[in-house]
């Protein structure tokens, strides 16, 4: 039994990823409102600069001005990015444009955070594409500014900001997860997040941490009576639904709430 099975008192939470992409923003902003009133735990859009799926020219959205948004827009649900690309902002930059849009939003920010990976993001808007091993070395050095950053800024946020980290690299990702992360995300079958889980375990237990500390989340489709239960027994307690536009079919996002009301007791 790994750590993450022994912990007790983490509700299990179920999140969705509003994908920016060929829609209006209309139907973007209503998508949001009705996954706020379905139940969602949180609610997310991803820091990309064009679609990653259908039409590559097709429709998109910038991510972080449209978080501010949400921010005024919704009233319960937390609100991110799965996840926020670190090559696109100076790391003090990102902290305080996070600590703003936590204040609008009442404290109801989480900041998803990952290396980057899509190079024509990279390509149209003049960043460096570099390497997977150079791009993760530059979100181990922004991560300290970031921190620092908030330490720093007045007024301070209003909770100390959940950072989620996203990746499942197991030499470099993993470890910044152990030394920074409140939540891990990650994807694939329960088998894998449970063999990445225990190792991150280990990294924790280098650092001095404790592994129940960082809450363990996945990228879900399909039925849930297919794989919920044995996400759960891998320690995993959030769960993230993705809904792609023009459409926003919450479908699937309703089938993953009821499950998850059923584990909640």
């Amino acid at each position: 039994m790994t750590d993450t099975e022994q912990t007790p008192a983490r509700p299990v939470r179920v999140g969705v990823q509003i994908q920016p992409q060929h829609a209006d923003y209309a139907q973007i902003r209503r998508a949001v409102a009705a996954a706020e009133e379905t139940g969602v735990d949180l609610v997310m859009n991803w820091d990309h600069f064009f679609p990653l799926y259908g039409d590559p020219d097709g429709k998109h959205f910038e991510c972080w001005t449209m978080l501010g948004a949400w921010a005024e827009a919704t009233e319960r649900v937390e609100i991110g990015a799965l996840v926020s690309c670190n090559s696109y902002r100076n790391p003090d930059l990102l902290a305080d444009m996070a600590r703003t849009v936590d204040h609008m939003s009442d404290g109801r920010l989480m900041l998803g955070i990952g290396a980057g990976w899509f190079q024509r993001d990279y390509d149209e808007y003049g960043f460096e594409f570099g390497t997977a091993g150079g791009r993760i070395g530059d979100l181990a050095e922004a991560m300290p500014r970031i921190e620092a950053r908030w330490a720093k800024l007045n007024p301070a946020p209003v909770r100390d900001i959940p950072v989620m980290i996203g990746g499942g690299g197991e030499k470099k990702t993993l470890p910044l997860v152990a030394r920074h992360a409140d939540i891990w995300h990650s994807f694939g079958d329960p088998a894998t997040v449970r063999r990445k889980g225990d190792l991150l375990d280990g990294y924790c237990r280098d650092l001095g941490r404790d592994p129940r500390e960082i809450e363990r989340s996945v990228g879900v489709e399909g039925d849930p009576a297919a794989t919920g239960q044995a996400l759960l027994d891998a320690g995993v307690t959030l769960v993230t639904v993705n809904a792609g536009g023009p459409d926003y079919d919450l479908g699937p996002l309703r089938d993953w709430l009821a499950w998850r009301d059923d584990h909640r007791g």
